[in-house]
C-alpha cells in the first residue's frame, strides 16, 4: 500500500493535547529525548561550575558547602535522570517498534505511564533543592544520607518513582521483541540496537527493585529509627553498599548497552559491510547483562569483606571484559572489511571505540585488588567512570542522535558543523578527564574541594578541557536546532541503511509506521546483496508499496507476495 508522504507522526494532530495524551511510541521517545536534553543542560553547567572551582586551589568561585551541593546535584542528575533512561527511553522508545516493523510498542498506553511517572520522579528529584541542602553525594551512603537533613530524602523518593518508570519501560520492551516482530524477522535477524535493548531490558526489569527497596529502607530508617544501615541503631552501614552496588553496577550496563546497540548500527551502516561476527555481538550483550549481576563486589575491596570475596569479585571482573572485546574485536573486523564512509555518526562511532576501550581498560585495572586498593577514591576512578558513562553512553547517544536525526525531524543537519563539532567534542573530553587518570595514580582523592598545588597543573588542563567540550556541545545544539529551521529536507534514506526504519517513502514515518506489514526475507546488514536501495514491487491492491533489499511488502494475510 503506498504510503501517503504528506501524513506523518508530526503533522497528523499537532495540538497540545494529541502530544501530551498521545499513544504513539515516537512522540513518546521525542519528549523523552527533550526531557534528558534538558537534564542534561542542566547537569553540564553544574560540570562546568564545578571545574572552574577546581581551576585553582582554594576558593575559586565557591564555597566548600556550595561545591558539595552543586557536587551532589551534578551526579544525581546525570546518573538518574540523563544516563540511565537516556538511549532506551529516548532512541529505544522511537526506533524499536519501527526496527520490528510494528505499529508500536506492545503496551501504548503504559509506555506513555512510564514516561510521566520519570518526569515526576525527576520532579521530586529536584524539589529537594527548594527543602534544603543536598550533599549526601550520587550513592547516599548510610549513614551519613541520613543525618544531612531532609532533602536527601526528596532525592531518595525521586529515584524510587523513577526506578518504577525503568520497570515498566523495561517490561514493554520484552513483550514487544517477543511479540510484535513482523513476520519473518526471527532472531538472528534482529538488527542488533534491538538485540542491546532487549537485553538492557532485562537488566532493568530484575535490577531495578533491588534500589527501589533500598531507597524505601533508607527512608524507613530515617523516620521510624528502625535499625537497618545505621550502626548507632544497631544496622550495618555495609549493608546499604551491597544493596547499592548490586543495582548499581547493572546499571552501569542499562547505560552502556544501548550504546553498543548504536554503534553497531553506525559501524555497519558506514562500513557498507555486515557486522562480522552478528552472532556473538548479539549474545555477547546477553552474556554483559548476565554477567553484570555477578560483580557488584568490586566496588567494595576495601569496605571490609572477606579476602575470599575479593578474589572471586576480581575474577568475574576479567571476565566480563570477555564479551565486551568481543564487541570491539568484531567492530574493527567489519570496519577492516568494509568501505568506510566518514560522516559525523560514524566519526562519533570512531571516538567511541578509543574512549571506551580506555575506559574498559582501565576499569579492568581496579579490578585487580592490590591496584585498586591504591586508586580507590581516588581521580583514577573519576576518570574511568567518565570514560565508561561519557565515552560511552553520551558519545554513542550522539552519534544516534546524528544518525536517526533525519529521521526523527525530516531535516539534514549541517554536515561539515558535525564534524568539526565532533572533532572538537573527542579533543575537550579527552582534555578534561585524561589527565584525572595521571591525578588518581599520583594520590589525588575524588570529591576533594581543595586540593595540594602539586595537582594544580592537571586540574588546570582538566577544566580547559571542559571549556572545549562545553564549546561543542553548545555548538552541536545550535546547528541541530537551526536545521529544524533552514535545514534542508531529508530524503527518505540518507545513509543507505538497510534496517527497517529506512524503509519509507516519505523521510518521517507515518503514525502507525507501517500501513503494511513488511516480511523479512534477509539479514538487516547485507550489504553484499543489496541491489538499488528502493524498488517498487506490486502490492496486494494494485497499488505499489516501497521496500528495500531483504524486506517486502505483504499481503493481507501476511505471507510475502510472489514477484
Amino acid at each position: 500500500m503506498a504510503q501517503d508522504e504528506t501524513i506523518n507522526y508530526l503533522n497528523h494532530d499537532r495540538s497540545l493535547k494529541s502530544w501530551l495524551l498521545t499513544k504513539d511510541h515516537k512522540r513518546i521517545g521525542l519528549m523523552y529525548l527533550g526531557a534528558v536534553s534538558l537534564a542534561f543542560l542542566a547537569g553540564g553547567i553544574l560540570a562546568l561550575l564545578i571545574r572552574l572551582e577546581l581551576l585553582t586551589p582554594g576558593e575559586t568561585i565557591m564555597g566548600p558547602d556550595a561545591y558539595n551541593q552543586s557536587f551532589t546535584i551534578h551526579a544525581v542528575l546525570m546518573v538518574f535522570v540523563v544516563l540511565i533512561p537516556a538511549i532506551p527511553a529516548a532512541l529505544g522508545n522511537f526506533f524499536l517498534p519501527l526496527q520490528l516493523g510494528a505499529r508500536d510498542v506492545a503496551f501504548p498506553r503504559l509506555n506513555l505511564f512510564s514516561f510521566y511517572l520519570y518526569l515526576t520522579g525527576a520532579v521530586i528529584v529536584l524539589s529537594a533543592l527548594i527543602v534544603g541542602r543536598i550533599d549526601g553525594g550520587w550513592t547516599f551512603y548510610a549513614p551519613y544520607s541520613e543525618r544531612v537533613g531532609d532533602s536527601i530524602l526528596f532525592v531518595t523518593t525521586g529515584v524510587f518513582v523513577m526506578g518504577f518508570s525503568s520497570i515498566l519501560t523495561g517490561l514493554n520492551f520484552i513483550v514487544t521483541v517477543h511479540k510484535m516482530r513482523t513476520p519473518g524477522l526471527t532472531w538472528n535477524r534482529l538488527p542488533l540496537f534491538v538485540w542491546s535493548i532487549y537485553s538492557t531490558a532485562i537488566v532493568q526489569v530484575l535490577a531495578t527493585p533491588v534500589i527501589g527497596i533500598t531507597m524505601v529502607l533508607l527512608f524507613l530508617e530515617r523516620f521510624l529509627s528502625i535499625g537497618i544501615f545505621d550502626p548507632a541503631l544497631g544496622g550495618d552501614p555495609v549493608l546499604f553498599q551491597h544493596f547499592f552496588w548490586f543495582y548499581s553496577h547493572p546499571a552501569v550496563y542499562i547505560m552502556i548497552l544501548p550504546a553498543f546497540g548504536i554503534i553497531s548500527e553506525l559501524i555497519g551502516t558506514f562500513s557498507r559491510h555486515r557486522v562480522s561476527g552478528y552472532t556473538f555481538v548479539a549474545l555477547s550483550s546477553v552474556a554483559i547483562a548476565f554477567l553484570g549481576f555477578l560483580v557488584w563486589g568490586h566496588h567494595m575491596f576495601v569496605s571490609g569483606q572477606s579476602a575470599v570475596s575479593s578474589v572471586v569479585f576480581s575474577l568475574l571482573t576479567y571476565l566480563i571484559g570477555i564479551p565486551t572485546g568481543v564487541k570491539v574485536l568484531n567492530w574493527v573486523t567489519t570496519m577492516y572489511r568494509g568501505s568506510i564512509s566518514f560522516k559525523t555518526p560514524m566519526i562519533y562511532a570512531l571516538i567511541f571505540l578509543f574512549t571506551f576501550s580506555i575506559g574498559g581498560f582501565s576499569g579492568v585495572m581496579v579490578g585487580v585488588l592490590g591496584i585498586d586498593i591504591h586508586l580507590h577514591d581516588t581521580y583514577f576512578i573519576v576518570a574511568h567512570f567518565h570514560y565508561v558513562m561519557m565515552g560511552g553512553t553520551v558519545i554513542a547517544m550522539l552519534g544516534g542522535i546524528h544518525y536517526w536525526w533525519p529521521k526523527m525531524t525530516g531535516r539534514m543537519y549541517n554536515e561539515t558543523l558535525g564534524k568539526i563539532a565532533a572533532i572538537l567534542v573527542f579533543i575537550g573530553f579527552n582534555l578534561t578527564f585524561f589527565p584525572q587518570f595521571i591525578m588518581g595514580s599520583r594520590g589525588m582523592p575524588r570529591r576533594y574541594y581543595d586540593y595540594l598545588p602539586e595537582f594544580q597543573f592537571m586540574h588546570e588542563l582538566s577544566t580547559y578541557g571542559s571549556w572545549i567540550l562545553g564549546a561543542a556541545l553548545f555548538m552541536i545544539l545550535g546547528y541541530m536546532m537551526a536545521s529544524l529551521i533552514n535545514g534542508k529536507k531529508a530524503p527518505s534514506n540518507p545513509w543507505g541503511a538497510l534496517t527497517l526504519e529506512w524503509t519509507h517513502a516519505a523521510a518521517l514515518p507515518h503514525p502507525h509506521n507501517f500501513l503494511a506489514t513488511p516480511i523479512v526475507v534477509r539479514g538487516p546488514y547485507d550489504y553484499h546483496l543489496a541491489r538499488e536501495m528502493f524498488e517498487l514491487v506490486p502490492s496486494g491492491d494494485g497499488q505499489h508499496g516501497e521496500v528495500i533489499p531483504g524486506v517486502e511488502a505483504s499481503e493481507p494475510d501476511g505471507r510475502p507476495e510472489e514477484a
